[in-house]
């Protein structure tokens, strides 16, 4: 087992090579579209060609490169091979701090005040207090369970929503579609850190956004298809939502004629939120290809029947 494929239609993820190569260099690194990509015992990928491992008959693992892996079964035939994600405590640490900035963007009124800013106005937007604006979470894994455990300690009022019944500290706890609505409810700012599967596909739809208080806001960090764009527009323009902060889209890099960077309310950035740092992906994946090869348990393996 010596030959890796680094899989992408969308990136070039040849950097990978010398990082793989540095924590074993007998591991012969090739990139799409080289052809010997198709013969290869393991595929690194992310955003991976449509069928391609379908058409690799030495394929024994594939392997993204990121903590999602929606992108890398997408229109493929995993014909039973295991799928492997990356997992670093580092990324937790990105998520809490981007949403505790979309948080405070939205509970100290900063859109306000930049919306002045635009008009030249000089008017101090009224307060509350954290214990009066609501988070509402879901997504309540590595990266949301430790937003949910530390937003209470900064004396917000923190909401989860999970499929299952579960308890978490300080959170008050909805589950399934008899708690959803009423979860959605008693939410000031909805914060999506979903994965992506069938259930959750679009799930930032109309109906969400009618269920939230008027005046609440969105954060999408999870993934782009998670949203109804055409949805959120329409409840921005008629004044049910106040605004949203989105780091992920469907199509990426967002075009630039999307309506999305022009929509008031709306702070686009470029799937920043978070991500693990090259070095840890490199030997998470090493380390999965000696455990492969040594017939030994694979370390963050995905449940197919979840998707995550």
């Amino acid at each position: 087992m010596n030959r890796v494929a680094l899989l992408s239609r969308s990136a070039n993820l040849a950097y990978f090579q010398p990082l793989l190569n540095a924590i074993d260099s007998s591991l012969e690194i090739v990139t799409w579209p080289d052809p010997a990509c198709l013969t290869a015992d393991v595929a690194v990928c992310w955003n991976s060609p449509p069928g391609v491992y379908a058409r690799m008959p030495e394929l024994r693992l594939i392997h993204s490169i990121a903590a999602g892996v929606d992108n890398v079964l997408a229109e493929q035939d995993t014909r039973g091979l295991p799928v492997c994600r990356v997992v670093d405590p580092l990324l937790a640490q990105g998520m809490l701090q981007y949403v505790l900035w979309a948080v405070l963007h939205f509970h100290r009124k900063l859109d306000v005040a930049m919306a002045n800013q635009r008009q030249s106005l000089w008017q101090r937007p009224r307060q509350q207090a954290a214990a009066d604006f609501r988070v509402g979470l879901m997504g309540l894994g590595e990266l949301g369970g430790l937003i949910a455990a530390t937003l209470p300690s900064l004396g917000y009022s923190v909401n989860g929503w999970s499929r299952t019944p579960r308890e978490l500290a300080g959170v008050r706890m909805f589950s399934g579609a008899d708690g959803y609505e009423d979860f959605l409810g008693q939410t000031d700012l909805l914060v999506c850190l979903l994965p992506l599967t069938e259930a959750t596909r679009g799930i930032l739809d109309r109906r969400t956004f009618a269920a939230l208080p008027a005046g609440a806001a969105v954060v999408n960090c999870g993934r782009g298809e998670h949203l109804v764009v055409d949805d959120l527009i329409e409840a921005l323009q008629a004044g049910h939502l106040r605004g949203a902060v989105l780091d992920v889209f469907t199509q990426e890099p967002l075009a630039a004629d999307h309506p999305l960077w022009r929509t008031p309310g709306v702070v686009v950035t470029p799937h920043m939120a978070t991500m693990a740092a090259f070095e840890t992906v490199a030997a998470q994946i090493v380390a999965n290809i000696h455990r492969l090869r040594d017939g030994q348990p694979l370390v963050n393996q995905v449940d197919m029947q979840r998707g995550y």
